[in-house]
């Protein structure tokens, strides 16, 4: 029997880990393990002790790009029934946040993965980049799109139109990493995060987190008008009561989701 290329943990209350599992293959992304990510993530996101998701794997790679060996024979009509666009739309679009923790190499869809992410948490020996120019192709899974956005159109052009690597020091400078730590400290920083983020109440985060990405491509306006109908829609929650209730009462508030 072979072992699971994606495993799903438990770390602490509200927090889940979803982890590649591929170490023999520097965790590259076979189809088995993007659609295995984005059904984990898909089932974490309908489970109501879930606040918070951590996706990692291994001190050696988050994942090393894809899977290479896989992909060299195919034609344009077997790369369009991948689906890989679905499955990407899937991860990105989970209601619940999602950190990223990054060890060793994020390269090529291991760095567009990185980049579904709401927040990367990145090991200062970590490497990132968007090499596939190199073998005859360009970014797949949203790295010119995302990069750009995260980096501005010159970094990322820079890095897209060479395949040069850059560094967890140069991404967090740049503003692709979130939080720069020790090798050894970056799934415990990552779980403590989420550990954060699971204590506070869920819808509030729910709806703060699909503010900033559906307001980020909008007019200024229409994110604006997003935002402001969310928090009137918040003060209709019995946490909106209870936070205000404890914040007055100076006490610890008990969020249940509702």
């Amino acid at each position: 029997m072979t072992h699971p290329v994606v495993l799903v943990e438990r770390p602490a209350e509200g927090v889940a880990l979803v982890r590649i599992n591929r170490p023999e293959a520097r965790n590259a992304l076979n189809m088995e393990v993007r659609k295995l990510i984005a059904q984990h993530l898909t089932e974490q996101a309908d489970e109501a002790t879930v606040r918070c998701i951590v996706l990692t794997g291994n001190d050696k790679a988050f994942a090393a790009g894809a899977d290479i060996k896989e992909m060299s024979g195919l034609g344009s009509i077997e790369m369009l029934q991948r689906g890989t666009l679905k499955l990407w739309s899937t991860i990105a679009g989970c209601p619940k946040p999602v950190i990223a923790a990054v060890s060793g190499f994020a390269l090529g869809g291991g760095c567009e993965l990185a980049m579904t992410c709401d927040i990367i948490i990145a090991g200062e020996s970590a490497r990132f980049g968007q090499p596939e120019v190199k073998i005859g192709i360009i970014p797949g899974g949203g790295g010119t799109q995302r990069l750009t956005r995260a980096v501005g159109k010159f970094k990322a052009m820079r890095y897209i139109l060479t395949g040069d690597l850059f560094s967890a020091r140069e991404a967090y400078e740049m503003g692709l990493v979130s939080e720069l730590v020790p090798d050894a400290e970056v799934e415990k920083r990552a779980i403590d995060m989420a550990k954060q983020i699971a204590e506070l109440p869920p819808l509030a985060i729910e709806m703060a987190k699909e503010a900033v990405l559906r307001g980020v491509d909008a007019a200024l306006d229409t994110g604006l008008a997003l935002e402001t109908k969310a928090i009137q829609l918040l003060f209709s929650s019995q946490d909106q009561k209870e936070g205000m209730a404890a914040f007055i009462e100076k006490r610890k508030p008990k969020f249940t989701g509702k």
